[in-house]
């Protein structure tokens, strides 16, 4: 009985690695498919130097975000409220693309923007289920100084 040798020849191995590589290489990535969001949640986070909104699904992961500098607001215009209106303009216009439809807020800082993305948010079509505000307020403040003594 003669038994048949299947094992490829060095030669065979490489022309066969060198085929898949180039296989790899030849073919196109496809463009990832933007996810779809119906329902989600848009933190403003408002400070006295910036606005920075972010747009997540109901699970907390980042879908959009946008900011005042993004926008190309530069220096002390970041912290105004006209920028601030700008910026949910623009982050709004883009998470309508991703079907977002019904969207709770929260609202963290104290910046002069806070107010008119929340109006810019509510004259959008969109629908707001909640708004909430999660500034954190300090109670009992940090350690006085220890007397100075002379």
């Amino acid at each position: 009985m003669s038994e048949e040798n299947n094992k490829p020849t060095a030669a065979e191995a490489v022309a066969e690695v060198q085929a898949d590589a180039s296989a790899k290489v030849k073919g196109s990535k496809k463009k990832k498919a933007k996810a779809k969001v119906t329902k989600g949640k848009i933190y403003i986070t408002s400070t006295y130097n910036n606005t920075i909104i972010s747009v997540t699904d109901l699970v907390g992961n980042v879908v959009i975000w946008g900011s005042a500098g993004k926008i190309g607001f530069k220096g002390s215009k970041k912290s105004t409220p006209y920028a601030g209106q700008k910026t949910m303009e623009d982050v709004l216009a883009r998470a309508k693309e991703r079907g977002l439809a019904e969207v709770d807020v929260f609202i963290k800082g104290i910046g002069s923007g806070r107010e008119s993305a929340v109006r810019a948010l509510q004259g959008s079509g969109l629908s707001v289920l909640t708004i909430k505000d999660q500034t954190p307020i300090p109670h009992g403040g940090v350690r006085p100084k220890k007397p100075r003594r002379v």
